[in-house]
């Protein structure tokens, strides 16, 4: 192996490992309930229609405003090639459920990563709990691949390394909001994360649902701790259904 291969397969690895850390992994209850005796196992990796059945979906765009520290921050959520993971967003903005959370995760050393928030914990380890069954929701991996009709459900390329094939239509560049979740794919309930930097070596592992339009200065600018004053859709809604 050549010195230039080698630095490379370094660093891929340091990357992958990183990632892996960074998004709950080294813990398989990273998104569940406080009480980890009675959380309820993540949906399982198959690609069943119940793992995107019955939960909300957006069928077309729409637009959240969140006030982080004061300032608006615009995002365009993508419901035509992310419906459920869209869905699920919007219906918990639409809740007032991220409004008064902080963003307990935050990566910008040794180059800009991530802003991570969205737990009702703030410690990277809870999820959004149905108030009327009182059961964790969990959403499926949504992936959706270029020239191809409709989403894939519930499967990981598992590379991390951004070689996906084909690409995915929902990229992870700077200004992009994707769902956070632990190891296992279907696992994501209501942390996000935003990309502050091209980190195209998650597309196809992590989900991408939408892209910040305006006041990405005031996301590159999230430190460990910030809140969520208020999050709401300004349009759109009428796409929602539930």
């Amino acid at each position: 192996m050549s010195l230039l291969k080698h630095r490379l397969f370094s660093l891929c690895c340091v990357v992958f490992i990183s990632t892996l850390t960074l998004f709950g992994c080294s813990s398989d209850q990273a998104i569940s309930q406080t009480n980890t005796e009675s959380a309820p196992t993540p949906i399982a990796q198959n690609t069943t229609p119940s793992m995107k059945d019955h939960k909300p979906r957006l069928e077309g765009k729409a637009n959240v405003e969140m006030i982080i520290n004061g300032s608006p921050v615009t995002i365009e959520i993508d419901g035509d090639n992310a419906p459920v993971t869209a869905g699920n967003f919007v219906d918990l903005v639409q809740r007032g459920f991220y409004d008064g959370l902080t963003f307990h995760r935050v990566v910008k050393s040794p180059s800009p990563f991530v802003a991570q928030g969205g737990d009702p914990e703030g410690r990277g380890t809870g999820g959004f709990v149905d108030p009327q069954t009182k059961q964790a929701r969990y959403v499926p991996l949504e992936i959706k691949f270029e020239n191809q009709p409709e989403p894939v459900y519930g499967k990981s390329l598992g590379q991390q390394a951004g070689f996906a094939d084909p690409a995915v239509v929902l990229k992870h560049k700077k200004g992009a909001i994707a769902m956070a979740r632990s190891q296992p794919p279907n696992s994501a309930s209501s942390q996000f994360y935003f990309a502050l930097a091209d980190v195209n070596f998650l597309d196809g592992d992590y989900a991408v649902f939408g892209y910040v339009t305006k006041g990405m200065e005031v996301v590159e600018a999230i430190k460990q701790g910030d809140k969520i004053q208020s999050a709401k859709v300004v349009s759109g809604i009428e796409n929602l259904k539930k």
